[in-house]
């Protein structure tokens, strides 16, 4: 498997954590450090998730087969 599809389905599973953490602690004023700290880290691991998905599709694009450049001997 190419390297570029790799990093774009390991930033999937990184934003899927990140909403699994976001959304299993309930916002309340009385929240305790703990389940904050749960929280932001995952919208901490979220936006790493986006980023690294963003960089396995540029890497994916920048590193697809390209056609061969012919060269032509021009002769008069």
């Amino acid at each position: 498997m190419k390297s570029g599809v790799v990093i774009i389905v390991a930033g999937v599973i990184m934003i899927i954590c990140g909403l699994i953490l976001f959304y299993a602690v309930q916002s309340s004023p009385q929240i305790e450090s703990f389940f904050r700290m749960i929280k932001h880290a995952g919208t901490f691991i979220g936006l790493l998730g986006m980023g690294v998905t963003l960089a396995g599709v540029l890497l994916y694009l920048i590193n697809r087969n390209q056609p061969q450049i012919q060269d032509f001997d021009v002769r008069e």
